[in-house]
């Protein structure tokens, strides 16, 4: 997407993500204009496309709005790791909670 995620530009996004690996990305942040803010969960099947397709990290973003949805991003969508916002910012749930909660399920934390 390209101005302020307003218009497409015809790009894959798969094709796209393994271009960027190429021309020397070390990470991808990948935000679903669709999903961000909605606190309705990531978009699984997007992320798990691009996390499959190159070798690199990529942080899931945009849609989470509960625990469960960061373990989902990371189990289902095969995301290297979650960014959250909304949830944070508004105080739906604390940062220790959500590690404490992410730790309990098996899923590696930073302390």
């Amino acid at each position: 997407m390209v101005r302020s995620g307003e218009e497409g530009a015809g790009l894959d996004i798969v094709a796209w993500a393994k271009q960027v690996e190429k021309l020397g990305a070390g990470e991808i942040l990948l935000t679903s204009k669709d999903a961000d803010g909605t606190k309705a969960g990531y978009d699984i099947e997007m992320t798990k496309a691009v996390a499959e397709a190159v070798s690199i990290p990529v942080t899931a973003s945009g849609g989470a709005g509960t625990l469960e949805h960061l373990y989902e991003a990371v189990v289902a969508g095969k995301a290297s790791a979650v960014l959250a916002a909304s949830i944070f910012h508004f105080g739906e749930i604390k940062i220790p909670e959500a590690k404490a909660y992410l730790k309990s399920r098996g899923i590696k934390v930073r302390d």
